[in-house]
């Protein structure tokens, strides 16, 4: 299996965990710094390497009156600043091709969102940026189809793609994770990461807005981790209730130590055995 580097930090080729972790979306500075940073102390202390993720648009909320985020323009100027105060790489997720080319300027890493793992213009457009690009695995999608849509970045040249799985439509309003997904998408000769919040979340299950149960997503990552994956995602926010996104399924800062210390000493077995 390839090791794909995002700036300094490897993923896959036989590697150790790498964390991706962040709040769902851009509310403002204060909040978004203060989950930056409390991230990097946690994982400078734990030795964990790790992504910061971000979104400066969320293009994919349940109610056209809910919060996207600051926007292309804010958003990459945010980036730039954090960019240039923090040695972290950064990750963000691009909704229309025509934002890549600006994005690409600023982070480390292009994400497609998985609703959208088959918009070939989209995963074009990430591909020639030149960065390396995840793709999340779609809601609908089987592990197997994730090699074609692969293939659309690597149809630029650029050969620096791993997956995330997050989770698969159960019903319409949940999700299940089968895991045999995560050995299924690294025999197609890409890293795997696990998303382990998004995985618990309940998706437009409060009408106007998406629930969650959080406190699944301990469970769920342990597991992935025991099957073999290179990195988890999680959504990190200082205070999850009062999230302008995704809040039901996301991991609270305070907790997140804990959470990250379990996981590496897992990881570290089973890498062992």
């Amino acid at each position: 299996m390839k090791e794909v580097k995002v700036r300094d930090v490897s993923i896959g080729g036989g590697k150790g965990l790498v964390l991706i972790a962040g709040p769902c979306v851009i509310e403002d500075e204060r909040t978004t710094l203060a989950a930056l940073e409390g991230l990097l102390e946690i994982t400078e202390g734990l030795k964990m390497p790790f992504i910061f993720k971000a979104s400066y648009d969320k293009a994919n909320r349940t109610s056209i009156s809910s919060f996207r985020g600051p926007g292309l323009k804010k958003g990459v100027r945010f980036f730039q600043k954090i960019g240039k105060r923090y040695k972290v790489p950064l990750l963000t997720d691009v909704h229309c091709k025509h934002d890549c080319k600006a994005v690409a300027e600023v982070v480390d890493c292009i994400q497609v969102p998985a609703y959208l793992c088959r918009q070939t213009d989209l995963l074009v457009s990430a591909g020639k940026t030149g960065l390396p690009v995840n793709i999340k695995k779609g809601q609908f999608m089987a592990a197997s189809a994730m090699g074609e849509a692969a293939k659309k970045v690597l149809s630029t040249g650029n050969g620096k793609v791993f997956f995330t799985e997050r989770g698969t439509t159960f019903g319409y309003n949940n999700l299940v994770v089968d895991f045999r997904s995560l050995p299924i998408m690294r025999g197609l000769g890409f890293p795997v990461v696990f998303d382990s919040t998004h995985s618990v979340q309940l998706p437009s299950a409060r009408g106007r807005t998406s629930g969650g149960d959080r406190r699944m997503a301990w469970h769920l990552a342990k597991a992935a981790v025991a099957t073999g994956v290179d990195g988890i995602f999680m959504e990190v926010h200082p205070n999850p209730e009062k999230a302008l996104s995704d809040g039901p399924n996301s991991i609270a800062l305070r907790d997140v130590r804990k959470f990250v210390r379990g996981l590496k000493e897992l990881d570290e077995f089973v890498r062992s055995l």
